[in-house]
């Protein structure tokens, strides 16, 4: 699939905010609303965009649910053959408390970032996720204490 000037720009507005209407993105980026319309329809089909959600505020709903924790985890395996490496890839995203699963190198075989509730519910993640698995050897966790940034956006060539 090539991807036009237009296809590039239309990518680009949706990351900044995919939920203005068509109009508006078509204005945006100087095609008719038909032609917006066509063209994300394409983009979403050829798999370019996975999804529109919206991003919440992770402190501001914390406050509100009372707690939050955000903890970035280091995991080592002991073997690390791909069966290893896809097994335990498997149980991280399914479980609900990983955000982001990241297969590294070099040093660790996978970086985690976990959002739970609190410490309690990071300890029922932990016994989960490495605890009882027998090939984890190694864990090192940080616990976020503030984020200065966080990005959605994949970069883009101008033009494409």
């Amino acid at each position: 699939m090539e991807l036009d000037s237009t296809d590039w720009a239309l990518l680009a507005a949706l990351q900044t905010d995919a939920s203005e209407s068509n109009q508006a993105l078509a204005e945006r980026v100087g095609v008719s609303a038909p032609t917006a319309l066509r063209r994300v329809r394409r983009l979403r089909e050829a798999g370019l965009i996975r999804a529109q959600v919206a991003l919440l505020d992770e402190d501001r709903v914390a406050a509100l649910q009372g707690q939050g924790l955000t903890a970035l985890a280091e995991v080592s395996l002991d073997r690390q053959g791909d069966e290893h490496l896809q097994a335990f890839e498997r149980r991280a995203v399914q479980d609900g408390a990983v955000q982001q699963c990241y297969r590294v190198t070099p040093g660790p075989d996978f970086v985690l970032v976990l959002r739970v509730a609190d410490m309690p519910h990071y300890q029922a993640v932990a016994e989960r996720l490495f605890t009882q698995d027998a090939n984890v050897r190694n864990v090192r966790v940080f616990f976020a204490t503030r984020c200065a940034k966080f990005g959605t956006q994949v970069p883009l060539r101008a033009g494409g």
